[in-house]
């Protein structure tokens, strides 16, 4: 695959082989260039969370509304515990779920190396410690990368390198290549700088297994709350089919998203099918989810239907991923309310 960006091949680093040359995107980095990077949840649009005009780029190339804030990830504690003041809450968590699919919204510590863009100027930074290539590479670099999710604002996260390629290639220097993402929806955001813990955002560690870790609830904000955190904005996830959900048919001209061993009425008819997990397992349907909708965006059909999903464990994430995908469009980051429009990250 080849790609071309200011008149240059898109270059992609297959980090799967050993050893990797993570040289040259480590220079990338300092140069202020964007790197695509694969995650465990989805493939992430890096810059150098201390430089401005890099975290910049990334708006940009994304065409992001500027107030939502950015996930920083790093390589462990130490590096998270330079850019943010941790309790004792928040180093059970990191200590249970680092690195992984948690995100921790945590009082930003003063002096900390960030740009005030990756926090959206709030007093509070998003931190989360990958797995894999993408934490040697944050190791290598020495500092945090600021890291949404590689994909236009608002539209499908990407789950493999070819969406991101397809998406974004015009504005990356790399496209660090580790093959599909295993979780495949984005992390859980659990927001520690208030008394109570919060949850921002479900994702890819259940809500249950973080309260059990706590030893207490997570309180819920409410859909009117301002965005303190990535992927809290109403219309998010989206791809361009309309997606009609918890449909028990499917109706002439749609495509089907099933999920479980028994298809919906009228599924002979769909114009497309693919199922999140035929055997009914969440994990399995919440690596498939974006993959599946962006296949089924390609289809011819102008609607898609998707069946029921249950509602526990990871099954909270991939229902709000859905009614994200689902809610009425934004036009150029503001809603048809005049509310903040599209994006999240990772």
């Amino acid at each position: 695959m080849t790609l071309r960006r200011r008149g240059e091949p898109l270059t992609i680093i297959d980090a799967r082989r050993d050893p990797v040359d993570w040289a040259p995107v480590v220079a990338a980095l300092r140069a202020g260039e964007l790197v695509a990077i694969a995650t465990e949840t989805v493939y992430g649009l890096a810059a150098d969370a201390a430089n401005g005009r890099a975290v910049a780029r990334i708006f940009e190339a994304k065409g992001r509304p500027r107030f939502n804030p950015l996930i920083c990830h790093v390589d462990g504690l130490a590096m998270a515990e330079r850019l943010a003041a941790f309790d004792d809450r928040a180093r059970r968590l990191a200590e249970a779920f680092w690195p992984g699919p948690l995100t921790l919204v945590l009082p930003l510590r003063a002096g900390a190396p960030v740009h005030p863009l990756v926090t959206a100027g709030l007093g509070t930074i998003a931190l989360r410690a990958p797995h894999g290539p993408a934490a040697e590479l944050i190791g290598r670099f020495g500092g945090a990368l600021a890291a949404p999710s590689a994909n236009r604002s608002g539209r499908l996260s990407p789950t493999r390198a070819e969406h991101v390629a397809a998406e974004l290639g015009q504005a990356v220097a790399w496209i660090v290549d580790a093959g599909p993402c295993p979780v495949g929806v984005e992390s859980t955001i659990v927001g520690l700088d208030r008394d109570r813990p919060r949850l921002l955002r479900p994702g890819g560690v259940a809500a249950e297994q973080v309260e059990a870790v706590l030893g207490e609830p997570l309180a819920r904000p409410s859909a009117e709350a301002p965005v303190a955190a990535p992927g809290m904005l109403a219309s998010h996830y989206a791809p361009r089919a309309a997606l009609r959900l918890n449909a028990e048919s499917v109706e002439p001209g749609e495509a089907l998203i099933a999920f479980g061993p028994e298809l919906p009425a009228g599924a002979d008819k769909a114009v497309a099918i693919r199922n999140l997990s035929s055997v009914g397992d969440l994990a399995e349907a919440a690596a498939n989810l974006f993959a599946h909708l962006a296949e089924l965006d390609t289809s011819g059909a102008a609607r898609i239907a998707v069946a029921p999903i249950p509602g526990r464990g990871l099954g909270e994430a991939i229902n709000d991923r859905l009614a994200r995908a689902a809610a009425p469009r934004s036009r150029g980051g503001i809603d048809a309310a005049g509310s903040a429009g599209p994006e999240g990250r990772g």
